[in-house]
């Protein structure tokens, strides 16, 4: 029997929960399609950072290379460990690390679930540049608490990372309906915005088939809440990628069902499956969290590894549960009855 290994992250708060769910969800689509999940559960986390100083091993990045993919579940608990430290000590590393220069967010209505837009028929599939860009953690402060105080945060774009996501989602549009939306702000960032734009009007040389328009963000905020349904692949740098997917979980009902992927297209290392949402302190006790999103995360990676049977089946298994109205309001079903659902499902 063919195994995949999987490096199981659940982080903090609802992350736990939510990991254990999707992956008893994954275990027995597994079973039923002539495979296994072999999972390693790693307690990298806030509370790990409180009790060694960091949010994982010094040899974490080697650790995880041997994987076939990683889980994971949420990380973050701002009143214990900052977001900039949490952040930069765990999920920045490993996407930059292993080149998981492609984030994928899926935006679209599940059965059953109602958004807050009038129009129900969209599908858009957002491509985010993942490891550079306004994330790329160059600058500094200096004068610290002082009147004299200076921070500069440099946004780098290199051709190759610029040329790279954009390939990836011309890609992803002519295995769609051939339409792609790419994303900048050059009437105000003349810079590397521009770049962008040259380099996507020299890439749609080299792709007829796909109809490609260039937007500034805010035209594609816009867009989003007033014409979603025009859209297929949008694609954009960090920042704006990271801001217009929240957008699009909002249109999609909330982030109970927003998943993603950290996509390393040339599959010399691993790549990460994570759901959009964070690790919600708030509610993290309360065991009404909804699993979806994790679960959705989960089939994203089946697909990856090439399980697609698998994959389809849970995603099935979703809609069906979501179309009998089980995970489809906030608070409303407990995580462990939404899970239960979703292994009858299947």
């Amino acid at each position: 029997m063919k195994t995949h290994t999987i490096a199981l992250i659940p982080g903090d708060g609802i992350g736990r929960d939510m990991t254990e769910a999707a992956w008893s969800v994954l275990k027995k689509a597994a079973g039923a399609h002539g495979f296994a999940l072999k999972g390693t559960v790693f307690p990298w986390s806030c509370a790990f950072y409180r009790e060694t100083g960091a949010m994982m091993p010094a040899d974490g990045i080697d650790i995880l290379r041997s994987f076939d993919a990683i889980l994971l579940g949420a990380v973050g608990w701002p009143a214990e460990v900052p977001d900039s430290v949490s952040l930069h000590g765990l999920l920045l590393p490993i996407r930059k690390s292993f080149a998981q220069y492609a984030n994928i967010r899926p935006h679209r209505l599940l059965a059953g679930v109602e958004g807050p837009l009038k129009t129900t028929r969209f599908d858009i599939l957002c491509i985010r540049e993942n490891t550079e860009g306004e994330y790329s953690g160059a600058g500094g402060r200096i004068h610290q608490g002082t009147a004299d105080e200076v921070a500069v945060e440099t946004s780098i774009f290199t051709r190759k990372g610029v040329e790279r996501i954009l390939r990836f989602a011309f890609e992803q549009a002519r295995s769609r309906r051939r339409k792609l939306a790419s994303v900048t702000k050059s009437n105000a960032q003349k810079y590397s915005m521009v770049f962008w734009d040259d380099v996507t009007k020299q890439l749609t040389a080299e792709y007829p088939d796909v109809e490609v328009t260039s937007y500034h963000i805010d035209a594609m905020a816009a867009r989003m809440v007033m014409a979603p349904e025009t859209l297929d692949v949008v694609v954009a740098s960090n920042l704006f990628g990271d801001i217009l997917t929240d957008l699009g979980a909002a249109i999609q009902g909330g982030l109970g069902f927003a998943a993603s992927a950290n996509i390393n297209p040339e599959r010399n290392a691993p790549s990460m499956f994570e759901p959009v949402h964070g690790s919600a302190p708030d509610i993290a006790h309360l065991g009404i969290a909804n699993p979806i999103a994790t679960v959705w995360s989960g089939a994203m990676m089946l697909d990856h590894l090439g399980e697609k049977d698998a994959a389809g089946a849970v995603m099935k298994a979703i809609e069906a549960t979501t179309a009998a109205g089980i995970g489809t309001a906030p608070g409303r079903d407990r995580t462990d009855a939404i899970t239960a659902a979703l292994l009858a499902a299947l």
